[in-house]
């Protein structure tokens, strides 16, 4: 009998909610690991800083802002998760988002969350880290959203949310690259014949 392939350490999926195109991303990450021995330890970090230090802030630039979202909607519905308009942006609560998928993070629900989360922003055009959002996108997994919100709100979880040092990992790297047309190309060769998630199954 033939063996199996050695399955491939995980990768670090850094990531932030309020990142515009993290939705391209974590809609469809999981046909990585159901089609390939690939898995991904989902991390939330904030991106503010990274984002001011860069000058990227497309609220500032509405051109930018308009071709973002243009191309947006062709990716979305090249992948097969349409949504139609514009979702709330920038958020105003992406801290607390975040600090629930940290919880998420620990408890091991984080991916399911940020799937619910980020298809009400874009679809619902429901606020990340708001109600009705928060509580909805939470109940939906089967989580209490008076324990979570509670925990987020700790200090030790906004503890564990500030101290991530971004300048010593990958995160910044990602950040940086994701974008270009090579990784594109590479990921969609990836899930190219995989079966498609629309926005609503999660």
């Amino acid at each position: 009998m033939a063996k199996g392939n050695p399955k491939s350490e995980p990768i670090d999926f850094w990531f932030s909610i309020g990142s515009m195109f993290t939705f391209l991303t974590v809609m469809r990450i999981d046909r990585v690991e159901d089609t390939t021995d690939i898995r991904f330890v989902w991390r939330p970090f904030s991106v503010k800083d990274i984002m001011i230090e860069m000058d990227n802030r497309p609220m500032s630039k509405p051109t930018k802002l308009a071709y973002l979202w243009r191309d947006l909607h062709r990716r979305a519905e090249l992948y097969g998760f349409a949504f139609e308009g514009e979702a709330p942006y920038p958020l105003k609560n992406f801290d607390l988002a975040n600090r629930v998928a940290i919880v998420g993070a620990r408890e091991g629900w984080c991916a399911d969350y940020v799937r619910a989360t980020y298809r009400r922003w874009f679809v619902e055009h429901q606020e990340c880290g708001m109600e009705p959002n928060l509580s909805d996108s939470l109940r939906e997994i089967g989580e209490d959203p008076r324990r979570v919100i509670a925990l987020a709100e700790s200090d030790e979880i906004a503890g564990a949310y500030c101290k991530v040092d971004v300048t010593n990992t990958d995160a910044v790297k990602w950040f940086e690259l994701r974008a270009t047309d090579a990784q594109k190309q590479l990921l969609d060769e990836t899930v190219k014949d995989s079966p498609r998630n629309p926005a609503g199954a999660l």
